[in-house]
């Protein structure tokens, strides 16, 4: 080949380059690697949940989770879209709904609750990484709404089969989970240690605060999440159930609203989710701060016992404003609107 060739070649060739957002940041995490990561950290609480409630809890925890992959599976191939359930985000879904729920529920509810979640909240609104409402949140209060769906709790220990009749359920069901009592004006009557262990009427994965908290534990020592949401989010609802306690026993009152309920859960693992949470820390700090805050306004005025997942949601609606105002600000630029 000639030179006058090659310098023909080389005008004709065609380079094709991709350039990613900035910052142009490399990093070994997937987010298969990362959603693993949050099934890992989560499989202690489901194990208490099953050993606590029965092998029902571990149908419905998994009916919530197949679900949800095959609703999934089903929109993506509907939409004629990449499948993306092997990156396991569709699962995390699943398990986190399928532990607000209580052991006791029909089983059409995880299939309608992954519906929502996946089909309306996850794909219809937003995609992965483009969600302003956490999908298991969402869902799991709209089905809220309907009266002794979820709240058809049973006692600890009493344990159901996976067919387990309606009597059967009813002979199990509990008269006041420990949020229920304090909504009420009333401590729990039921000792710390078994408050924080897991040893008490709630959701399948929303007991064991100490399995929750080892399991939060994990994920920050994985770097998976930072600590700035957890520790602002909980620390608020201490701090202001201090201040104002509706109790005479104000350090039993803290104590139970800390710990009793879905705070815990919600504040590692839902609260921390990438697309409905601020990207900056103070951003974080703020975001988890006013969760707290709304938790304990939500339970104290408006009568609904656990006020974490509502909270959360309120808060993922201004996200994008916080970033705004939290962001470093470049020299020379000029000052941020709301607009």
């Amino acid at each position: 080949m000639n030179n006058e060739e090659r310098r023909t070649e080389d005008r004709t060739r065609t380079v094709i380059l991709s350039a990613s957002p900035s910052p142009h940041i490399r990093h070994e995490d997937t987010t298969r690697s990362i959603m693993t990561d949050v099934i890992i950290a989560l499989l202690p609480a489901l194990v208490w949940g099953v050993i606590c409630f029965g092998l029902r809890a571990l149908a419905v925890v998994l009916l919530s989770v197949a679900s949800s992959v095959a609703f999934e599976f089903a929109y993506q191939k509907i939409r004629k879209r990449r499948v993306t359930v092997g990156d396991f985000s569709a699962a995390v879904c699943g398990l986190l709904f399928g532990l607000t729920l209580p052991a006791a529920v029909p089983y059409f509810v995880p299939i309608v609750g992954a519906f929502l979640a996946i089909v309306v909240f996850k794909n219809l609104l937003g995609e992965i990484e483009k969600n302003f409402l956490n999908p298991a949140l969402a869902a799991r209060v709209v089905l809220s709404i309907f009266p002794g769906v979820m709240t058809t709790y049973t006692e600890p220990f009493r344990r159901l089969g996976i067919f387990a009749s309606g009597e059967k359920i009813a002979d199990t069901l509990s008269s006041a989970t420990p949020l229920a009592s304090l909504a009420e004006g009333n401590l729990p009557d039921i000792a710390w240690v078994d408050l924080i262990t897991g040893k008490c009427g709630g959701a399948i994965g929303e007991v064991s605060s100490v399995l929750l908290i080892i399991g939060g534990l994990y994920l920050l020592i994985r770097r998976v999440i930072t600590w700035h949401i957890p520790v602002s989010f909980i620390g608020s609802v201490l701090l202001f159930t201090a201040l104002f306690p509706q109790n005479d026993d104000v350090v039993a009152f803290v104590f139970s609203e800390v710990f009793a309920g879905g705070l815990i859960l919600a504040a590692f693992f839902m609260a921390t989710d990438y697309a409905t949470s601020p990207v900056t820390n103070v951003g974080r700090l703020v975001f988890g701060a006013l969760c707290g805050i709304l938790t304990v306004l939500i339970r104290y005025f408006i009568g609904i016992p656990e006020g974490v997942a509502l909270a959360v949601l309120i808060m993922n609606l201004p996200v994008c404003y916080i970033d705004r105002f939290t962001r470093p600000r470049t020299f020379g630029s000029p000052k941020r609107s709301l607009i």
